[in-house]
């Protein structure tokens, strides 16, 4: 009698067990197949961010003045080895001794013979910023940059500075109309750029997208143009706030500062614009435009930074041709 009661059971509720289970099943939300796979954009990102690449990393250390007295000049030069990407005309006719002469073109190949962290040397300082970041992000984490370049080294060479900077020349954004104290806008959230490559391996990625900047050369825009128009840039200024506060902007600059892609600072530059970073001196900025170019971004550095537009109002940050000359070498 046990066994019937027990084989009633099971003919009863199984049956309805197995419908509602079924129904369950059948009532909830078909998913839908993921496209899981990471854009180009993405594995780049995500593998500098990763290999401690990210822009605060790359603008760490960077930079190095000239030594403080002629005395020093000899053990600061043996600590490089110092690559000049100026002109070769403009090497030959003087230079720093040992340096070689190399172009933002070049850079990595000149890079692979070298023993000791290497130092570029240009003109200004600003087309050196690139080359230092091609260099960083291929494998030399200590490459810097010579401040002011050799027009900072010796006084002989410090033209292309005086030219655009100082009281003559470095007063565009005095006065202008496009130069205002108000508020910077406000951040807002963009899409990535896309990023076409041949590559599909993260580290392949990079090494295409360095290549294509520094076969590009050198992508500066000058205050001029950018006070003139703004609305022809996305434009960042690369300052603290309380220098913002102090000095004012250009009109309609945004501040993205550190500009980390790791806490999606980067989403705040739009990728359908050309973006526009100024600093100080224009070398910040050309540091921050190559990495921009090597990821994706439309950019571009504003030259000579505010040296160029309001170097008469300036507390810091200015360039004075040296006192001292130090010694070049001719070929």
């Amino acid at each position: 009698m046990k066994k019937l009661v027990s084989l009633l059971l099971i003919t009863v509720f199984v049956p309805t067990l197995l419908l509602t289970g079924c129904r369950q099943y059948e009532d909830e939300p078909a998913v839908e197949p993921c496209d899981c796979e990471a854009t180009s954009f993405e594995k780049l990102t995500d593998y500098l961010v990763d290999n401690d690449m990210d822009i605060p990393d790359i603008l760490s250390s960077w930079i190095v003045g000239r030594p403080a007295t002629a005395a020093e000049v000899p053990g600061f030069i043996d600590s490089y080895d110092i690559i000049d990407i100026r002109g070769a005309d403009d090497y030959n006719a003087g230079h720093i001794e040992g340096a070689v002469n190399s172009t933002l073109a070049n850079i990595l190949t000149t890079a692979s013979g070298t023993t000791k962290p290497i130092l570029v040397v240009c003109y200004t300082g600003q087309t050196a910023s690139h080359a230092v970041v091609a260099l960083r992000l291929s494998g030399y984490p200590d490459a810097k940059v010579l401040k002011w370049g050799m027009s900072g080294w010796t006084s002989n060479l410090s033209n292309p500075w005086l030219g655009n900077s100082g009281d003559t020349n470095g007063v565009y954004g005095v006065g202008h109309a496009n130069w205002t104290t108000d508020a910077v806008e406000t951040n807002t959230t963009f899409d990535d750029p896309d990023l076409t490559v041949t590559a599909t391996d993260a580290e392949d990625i990079l090494a295409e997208r360095v290549e294509y900047m520094i076969t590009n050369g050198f992508k500066g825009v000058s205050s001029h143009d950018v006070l003139d128009t703004p609305g022809d840039y996305f434009i960042n200024n690369f300052w603290d706030q309380v220098d913002v506060d102090h000095y004012g902007h250009i009109d309609g600059a945004y501040r993205i500062k550190p500009l980390s892609i790791n806490d999606g600072e980067i989403n705040n530059l739009n990728p359908d614009s050309t973006i526009c970073t100024y600093c100080w001196t224009g070398q910040t900025s050309s540091m921050v435009t190559a990495y921009l170019n090597v990821i994706g971004y439309n950019a571009v550095s504003l030259k000579f930074g505010a040296n160029s537009m309001i170097y008469s109002e300036l507390e810091s940050h200015k360039f004075v041709a040296p006192t001292e000359d130090y010694p070049v070498v001719s070929k």
